[in-house]
């Protein structure tokens, strides 16, 4: 959903979208940003930040080149369910 979309995508969109609640969201997508766990910086895939009060998601360039990498290869499934 995130590689299709192009604006930031609010949290509870996102959520309702995947039958995931707000806070397993957060941790998925902390793993996928920048933030450091355990020392290691993440691959840094998407932007989770706060706009207006509310948390929303954005693909990063580096987000749309990994999505791109996996939907290139043989036998890949198509973006929309990466997405």
């Amino acid at each position: 959903m995130l590689a299709a979309e192009h604006a930031p995508v609010s949290l509870p969109r996102l959520g309702k979208r995947l039958g995931q609640s707000g806070s397993v969201l957060m941790r998925q997508l902390a793993v996928m940003g920048t933030a450091s766990i355990a020392g290691q910086a993440g691959p840094g895939w998407v932007d989770l930040r706060q706009e207006d009060g509310r948390w929303v998601a954005r693909i990063t360039p580096q987000g749309l080149e990994a999505v791109a990498l996996v939907t290139d290869a043989p036998g890949a499934s198509p973006t929309q369910e990466l997405a």
